[in-house]
């Protein structure tokens, strides 16, 4: 009897979790991931579509904090330090709130990015940047919210916020210049110290080349101050080499650098 019941209810359950109806999201999300020069930018975000509905003005009020979207904070991720408006904004995830207007949106890049909605309590200490966001109108409607990343340049890129007939945009501006000339600089000078004690770590556990690991992770130690793991990397060097003794006196003195 015990049995029957058991299966019976399995059955039902299998039945149920079956026949469960699964519909359309009303604001269904989105995640855009885009490299603007040198540095990759993230939106996650929700659509909310018109319906026939007013927006500006009406569901979305003028002047006054929005959501910028629907459901969970819209949110915006920098893996590098940039500008945004002019202004200077860390590496890091934002989300992005915004006070529309008839001729500019105020935009607010919020740290705090786990509320659903607006936060409950408004921290202005977690605003890292505000900014401004000419808006205008356009000869087209567009039914579901968007966010993009156009105009993209080395240097640059547009945010635009598209809803209705209207359109919010802002200048993003990341540091490609910075970056590529810091591995112009790095590769015109020829390998680094790391690369140097890569090769002899290489080297070492595929047991070959010993001579060039050596020559490798002496030339690593010489170019940088010494450092118990590079020079405990020569001394596991020398002793595959049959060097015993070297190897110990480079062993004991590993042991020094890493006392101190």
């Amino acid at each position: 009897m015990r049995f029957s019941i058991l299966t019976l209810l399995c059955a039902l359950f299998a039945i149920t979790a079956h026949t469960q109806i699964k519909t359309p999201a009303a604001s269904p999300n989105i995640k855009i991931e885009q490299q603007v020069g040198m540095t990759d930018v993230t939106l996650e975000y929700s659509r909310p579509s018109m319906k026939g509905r007013t927006i500006f003005g009406d569901l979305v009020s003028m002047d006054k904090m929005w959501r910028t979207g629907a459901n969970a904070n819209t949110k915006i991720t920098f893996s590098t330090d940039v500008t945004v408006g002019g202004k200077e904004l860390k590496k890091g995830s934002y989300a992005i709130f915004a006070k529309p207007g008839k001729e500019a949106w105020e935009i607010y890049f919020y740290t705090d990015t786990e509320n659903w909605g607006l936060p409950r309590e408004w921290d202005d200490a977690k605003v890292a940047a505000q900014i401004s966001a000419g808006a205008t109108k356009l000869p087209i409607t567009m039914e579901s919210f968007t966010i993009l990343l156009g105009n993209l340049r080395n240097n640059t890129a547009d945010v635009q916020f598209i809803w209705e007939n209207t359109i919010a945009s802002f200048e993003l501006g990341v540091p490609t210049k910075s970056i590529v000339e810091k591995n112009i600089k790095q590769v015109m000078a020829g390998p680094s110290n790391r690369d140097y004690y890569n090769a002899a770590g290489f080297y070492l556990d595929e047991k070959s080349n010993l001579d060039e690991a050596l020559s490798y992770i002496e030339k690593s130690i010489s170019m940088d101050y010494e450092r118990f793991w590079s020079v405990r990397r020569k001394a596991l060097i020398q002793a595959e080499m049959g060097q015993y003794k070297d190897a110990i006196k480079t062993a004991e003195r590993s042991i020094e650098l890493a006392k101190e």
